[in-house]
């Protein structure tokens, strides 16, 4: 499905640079902790450090193992995010037959037709027949009560933690003519604007926010962050052109609708998380709460970037 990064010269390039970046992030906050001494701010910015360098390993050694080791590792990822997600909204016993399908059989189904590169059904197993299994199942179980909102909120966990997900990988399946073999080029570019979008915003929130967006949605998120953040991940999605399939502006008008749609990700599944009354998913990642604490962006990012990418550079 891909090659072994390890032999693409320009994919080693764009993980020395992380590598680089990773290491001058650690000796500024180390930096920081040993001048100012303890700071909750400070404190929160190298437990961040430390979970970037134990991702960004595991992310790279499932690009080593070619598509079916990032197959796997999105898949585990889905896994998680949803049964956090489940978790945070709350079922009855009547739902725990369904849940069993949407965890053991449809989940690894639809990361098993994204491996074998089977477009035509991965792009509507969960939307179609899932979305139709789902609620006949709960039926099947007799408990009305709440039906539509437990229907609901169990499709609706399956599409943003599995179905969307599931596009990242599947990015590795895309035939662009003149970069066979390169796709985790393109993987590694949409985490990484997606994700450096989300530090840079959080890095000039702290550094100049002054006007939140949604305070009652997200404190945190203030539109001098917003704006510098999409700006500056934008700018530099531009600049890893030559890494992927796109010329210049094509690249940078890409790394802005990801950025975009990484913004809606964060805001809406923000919104879920007051409303059930917490402020992060879960606590598995030092730092940064939960898994889907931390794919929340890319949730709403994977899609749109497979979709346009297939659109506008396959035959």
């Amino acid at each position: 499905m891909v090659m072994n990064f390890l032999r693409d010269r320009q994919t080693l390039y764009l993980f020395g640079g992380v590598l680089g970046l990773l290491l001058v992030a650690t000796i500024v906050g180390q930096t920081l902790r040993w001048r100012i001494g303890r700071n909750d701010v400070i404190a929160n910015l190298n437990a961040r450090i430390r979970a970037w360098w134990i991702m960004s390993a595991v992310f790279a050694f499932s690009l080593a193992t070619g598509g079916i080791g990032s197959v796997i590792l999105f898949a585990i990822l889905s896994f998680f995010a949803l049964r956090e997600f489940v978790t945070l909204t709350p079922t009855r016993p009547a739902d725990h037959s369904a849940l069993f399908w949407v965890f053991f059989i449809i989940t690894p189904l639809q990361y098993y037709l994204v491996a074998t590169q089977w477009y035509g059904f991965f792009a509507i197993l969960i939307p179609v027949y899932a979305f139709l299994f789902i609620p006949s199942r709960i039926a099947i179980a007799g408990d009305a009560a709440a039906f539509l909102e437990r229907s609901a909120k169990i499709q609706w966990g399956l599409m943003v933690c599995v179905y969307c997900v599931s596009h990242a990988p599947a990015l590795l399946m895309l035939n662009i003519p003149h970069f066979e073999g390169k796709n985790a080029r393109l993987l590694f570019f949409l985490v990484v604007v997606v994700q450096l979008s989300d530090v840079l915003q959080y890095v000039w929130g702290k550094l100049l926010g002054r006007h939140k967006i949604a305070p009652v949605i997200s404190p945190s998120k203030t539109w001098e962050g917003f704006v510098g953040g999409v700006l500056t991940a934008t700018a530099l999605g531009g600049a890893l052109w030559w890494a992927t399939p796109f010329n210049a502006w094509q690249a940078t008008a890409m790394a802005f609708v990801i950025t975009m749609m990484g913004f809606a990700g964060g805001l809406t599944m923000s919104a879920i998380k007051r409303d059930r009354g917490v402020k992060d998913w879960g606590a598995t990642i030092e730092g940064h709460g939960g898994v889907l604490d931390r794919i929340d962006s890319i949730c709403f990012a994977a899609p749109v970037f497979f979709h346009l990418t297939r659109y506008f550079f396959t035959p």
